[in-house]
């Protein structure tokens, strides 16, 4: 006993303990009063009085804390009312509804279906005819004028996800303007790009079309026209009065639309089924987004309409060289597998420029277009930069397609010469590129000019707007936007052309030199161009104006060849036969084959290091 209380008991013990023999004498209690057989008062109270208890003791036990009692249920919900404004579910076909029904098509007629145009024997008049419309606007007009301005593209062959999506009413798609800008378009493509939107754009969601005439000579884009055009109501034109471009004739054409988003096409268009719909709702998503559509192809002789396939993927997005040059390159690997299916976008570090949607209210934050550049050429680099550093976004969406014919050449002459697009070039390169700005300059002696005796004109207010949105440097957007680009020397060991010294001529990649082609030996000009070359800190010598091309050493007898760089960038290294040592001789010496590079006649190859031979000798100019 002593053992015992020389214990600790717990409390909790205690209270059981005495729980439980309390239950014993209630208990026997019951069972001495239900078995006795009187009756008495005294005993009949005791036994209301002992159910009493009972009662106590059943609650007491139920509220101690080792019982899991019954979940609280959930308060009563109020009954919202639906909003009228922002109904649930999704759009039906119906709904979507085109604003202009597509007229029956004749399966056989030009060009039906997306279908190349094809005419096997023609007339001298008919040939002129071709002739005439190929030197005016560089794409086969006499094509063009005899296929429907509402041909059909047949069915929709987009992904099954595409096909298949539906669009959100809550919230709601937005409206949109489309705005298309023309000079001395011919009427077929014009009409046709016109038509193509009325047919395959939703009458709820196309607010209007505003084409813009940048000062057109054409007769049949006058008066005729506007008598046109005016039967189908939501199209109008204005007009600027002289030729200012591009630039200026987009920027008049948003200032008056009244859509909630702009759409910016070309005037030689086609819009597949469905295009618009994705342009919006990704809009709807993420309204600082720049959203273009998958380009596809017009082919400028026949018109055939290049259709996408239920099985393609995206494949291309923008880029830039450092020439300042749009371009298309491959999506990387690591950007693939982010996308489930193809109703994701598609992050590019540029666009084309020529076909995009835009909320009209970012549009306007972001600082529109640089009303200061000209006519047209780097706008789309220009924007492109100042929409990633300033806090947006651009994306390729492939469930939206558009047709396009890409033409080898602009049939328009330029005011002022291309000098405008150096221009150009210069003004985004001072506001957004800061001393990268000088690996552009390398390569263009007429830009490096203009900028160092200041005649592109102000750029205060451009500044300053990037100071107000606090945009991002150049820096970040090549480290986070645009990784895998291969960044050249900022202050290159050696730059401009490669001189040789037993003929004085100059080292020259040739017209149209996209890599594994001779060099050839050239009249030096030190104008940069296709003689401009750069001795990197890889030991590389890059012919990297726009593509990235090094100089290959090849085995003799086999010419010199200016060759994709291996070096891209990241995940890539330096090829041995791309790698070069200067001697303290002037000789040229690739250290795997321990050849040097020589002049041979007209051809230039690799040969046993000679110091005493001088069409061995190089030199920088």
């Amino acid at each position: 006993m002593r053992f015992f209380l020389r214990r600790r008991v717990s409390p909790l013990k205690l209270a059981l303990l005495g729980g439980t023999l309390f239950m014993v004498v209630l208990v026997v209690l019951q069972w001495d009063v239900g078995s006795s057989p009187a009756v008495d008062p005294w005993f009949q109270e005791l036994v209301v009085k002992k159910d009493k208890v009972m009662v106590i003791v059943r609650e007491a036990v139920n509220n101690i804390g080792f019982q899991i009692g019954a979940p609280q249920p959930p308060p009563p919900q109020e009954q919202t009312s639906q909003d009228i404004n922002c109904p649930t579910g999704f759009y039906s076909q119906a709904e979507l509804e085109p604003h202009l029904v597509r007229p029956p098509q004749d399966p056989a007629s030009p060009g039906a279906d997306g279908k190349a145009f094809q005419k096997d024997h023609m007339t001298p008049e008919e040939e002129k005819e071709k002739e005439e419309g190929m030197t005016r606007h560089c794409f086969n007009q006499f094509a063009s004028d005899r296929i429907s301005l509402s041909r059909s593209l047949g069915g929709d062959t987009r992904p099954q996800e595409c096909v298949s999506r539906k669009f959100s009413r809550c919230p709601s798609l937005p409206t949109t303007s489309v705005i298309i800008v023309f000079h001395n378009e011919a009427w077929s493509t014009l009409l046709r790009t016109v038509y193509s939107v009325l047919h395959t754009s939703p009458a709820i969601l196309l607010k209007e079309i505003i084409l813009v005439d940048d000062a057109s000579t054409a007769e049949h884009l006058k008066g005729q026209l506007e008598d046109y055009v005016g039967g189908l109501k939501i199209v109008r034109v204005v007009r600027q009065a002289e030729r200012k471009g591009l630039i200026t004739a987009r920027l008049l054409g948003a200032s008056i639309a009244q859509g909630e988003v702009l759409t910016f096409l070309d005037a030689h268009c086609e819009c597949f089924h469905g295009w618009l719909e994705p342009l919006l709702a990704r809009i709807v998503e993420e309204p600082t987004a720049v959203v273009s559509p998958e380009i596809t192809s017009i082919d400028l002789n026949s018109f055939h309409f290049n259709k996408p396939s239920p099985s393609n993927r995206a494949y291309n997005r923008g880029n830039f060289d450092w020439s300042l040059t749009f371009g298309w390159e491959p999506i990387p690997e690591e950007a693939k597998k982010l996308r489930k299916d193809e109703t994701y976008p598609v992050k590019t570090p540029t666009f084309a420029g020529g076909l995009f949607s835009i909320s009209k209210t970012y549009f306007e934050h972001i600082g529109t277009y640089d009303d200061k550049m000209e006519i047209w050429g780097g706008e789309n680099v220009e924007m492109s930069f100042r929409v990633w550093q300033c806090g947006g976004q651009l994306e390729i969406i492939p469930c939206s397609v558009v047709g396009h014919v890409f033409r080898t050449k602009s049939p328009h002459t330029f005011p002022k010469g291309t000098e405008v697009i150096t221009r150009n070039q210069v003004r985004l390169a001072e506001v957004w590129m800061d001393e990268y700005k000088k690996i552009f300059y390398r390569r263009n002696k007429n830009a490096a000019t203009m900028a160092s005796e200041n005649k592109y004109g102000d750029v205060s207010d451009r500044l300053k707007l990037r100071e107000e949105l606090q945009c991002k440097n150049f820096t970040w957007y090549l480290n986070t936007i645009y990784p895998e680009a291969f960044i050249p020397d900022l202050s290159p060991e050696k730059y401009g052309a490669i001189k040789n010294s037993g003929s004085q001529t100059c080292l020259d990649v040739g017209e149209n030199n996209l890599g594994d082609k001779p060099v050839i030996m050239y009249q030096c000009h030190n104008m940069g161009g296709n003689q401009y070359f750069e001795y990197t800190s890889h030991k590389e010598l890059r012919h990297n104006i726009g593509k990235q091309l090094c100089l290959h050493a090849s085995a003799p007898p086999e010419q010199l060849k200016i060759m994709l760089c291996s070096l891209k960038g990241k995940g890539s290294s330096v090829g041995p036969q791309q790698q070069w040592v200067f001697t303290e001789e002037n000789l040229l010496k690739n250290p795997v084959s321990g050849k040097c590079l020589q002049l041979a006649g007209s051809l230039v190859q690799m040969d046993y290091c000679n110091a005493a031979n001088l069409f061995q000798h190089w030199t920088f100019s």
